[in-house]
């Protein structure tokens, strides 16, 4: 009887040897719903506070390839501020007061009035478009070290009408949300109104 436990033991131990060890499970976050798309899971990088406008919208997981969000959401401001900019200027070309559109005083006016934004880059030749693109790169070179330092994306220490001024933390939390709503809601519009300029060609926006 002792022989037969004794062996029975022995068979165990060795069973036990060769088993692989089970690793320590990691502990993890708990499962977070996304604001934006309640049937999904909320992205792990994008838990609803370390960024402004975080309501975890990302069904492409972009975030899961990014070591820090800190330079894609620079690009999500720069490229938001272009098209506030641009969207603006293609309504104002093509209907400022009195339907006859906005243009800058300049002795070559007639040429800057295409309503084609494809077409008005190349109306406003050469010295024009290297006075913008000699602009966009000292502002780029200026703020270049910033993408990937400390500090809060998109600022570049512009605030001439004193916008922030007085105001609380809370505030203007507030306010930078805004703008990055602003930069969301002003890309998708000129995407549509690039995409209807291409396919009705010298009709305007609205036709």
């Amino acid at each position: 009887m002792i022989f037969k436990l004794l062996v029975t033991v022995a068979l165990f131990a060795g069973i036990q040897g060769f088993t692989v060890p089970t690793a320590p499970l990691k502990t993890t976050r708990l499962s977070v719903t996304s604001k934006s798309l309640p049937f999904l899971e909320a992205p792990s990088k994008l838990d609803g506070t370390s960024l402004v406008g975080d309501y975890g919208f990302d069904p492409m997981g972009l975030s899961d390839i990014q070591a820090d969000l800190q330079y894609a959401r620079w690009a999500e401001l720069k490229h938001g501020r272009i098209c506030m900019l641009a969207i603006v200027g293609m309504v104002t070309q093509e209907y400022g007061p009195f339907g006859s559109g906005w243009h800058l005083p300049s002795p070559h006016a007639g040429q800057f009035s295409e309503l084609d934004p494809f077409k008005a880059v190349a109306a406003v030749g050469f010295e024009g478009n290297m006075q913008i693109f000699l602009a966009i790169g000292v502002i780029e070179l200026v703020n270049f070290n910033k993408h990937y330092g400390e500090g809060t994306p998109g600022d570049i220490g512009w605030d001439f009408l004193g916008l922030l001024e007085g105001k609380t933390d809370e505030q203007i939390r507030r306010t930078m949300e805004q703008e990055i709503v602003h930069c969301r809601l002003a890309m998708i519009a000129f995407t549509g109104a690039a995409v209807q300029t291409l396919i009705f060609p010298g009709e305007g926006l609205l036709g």
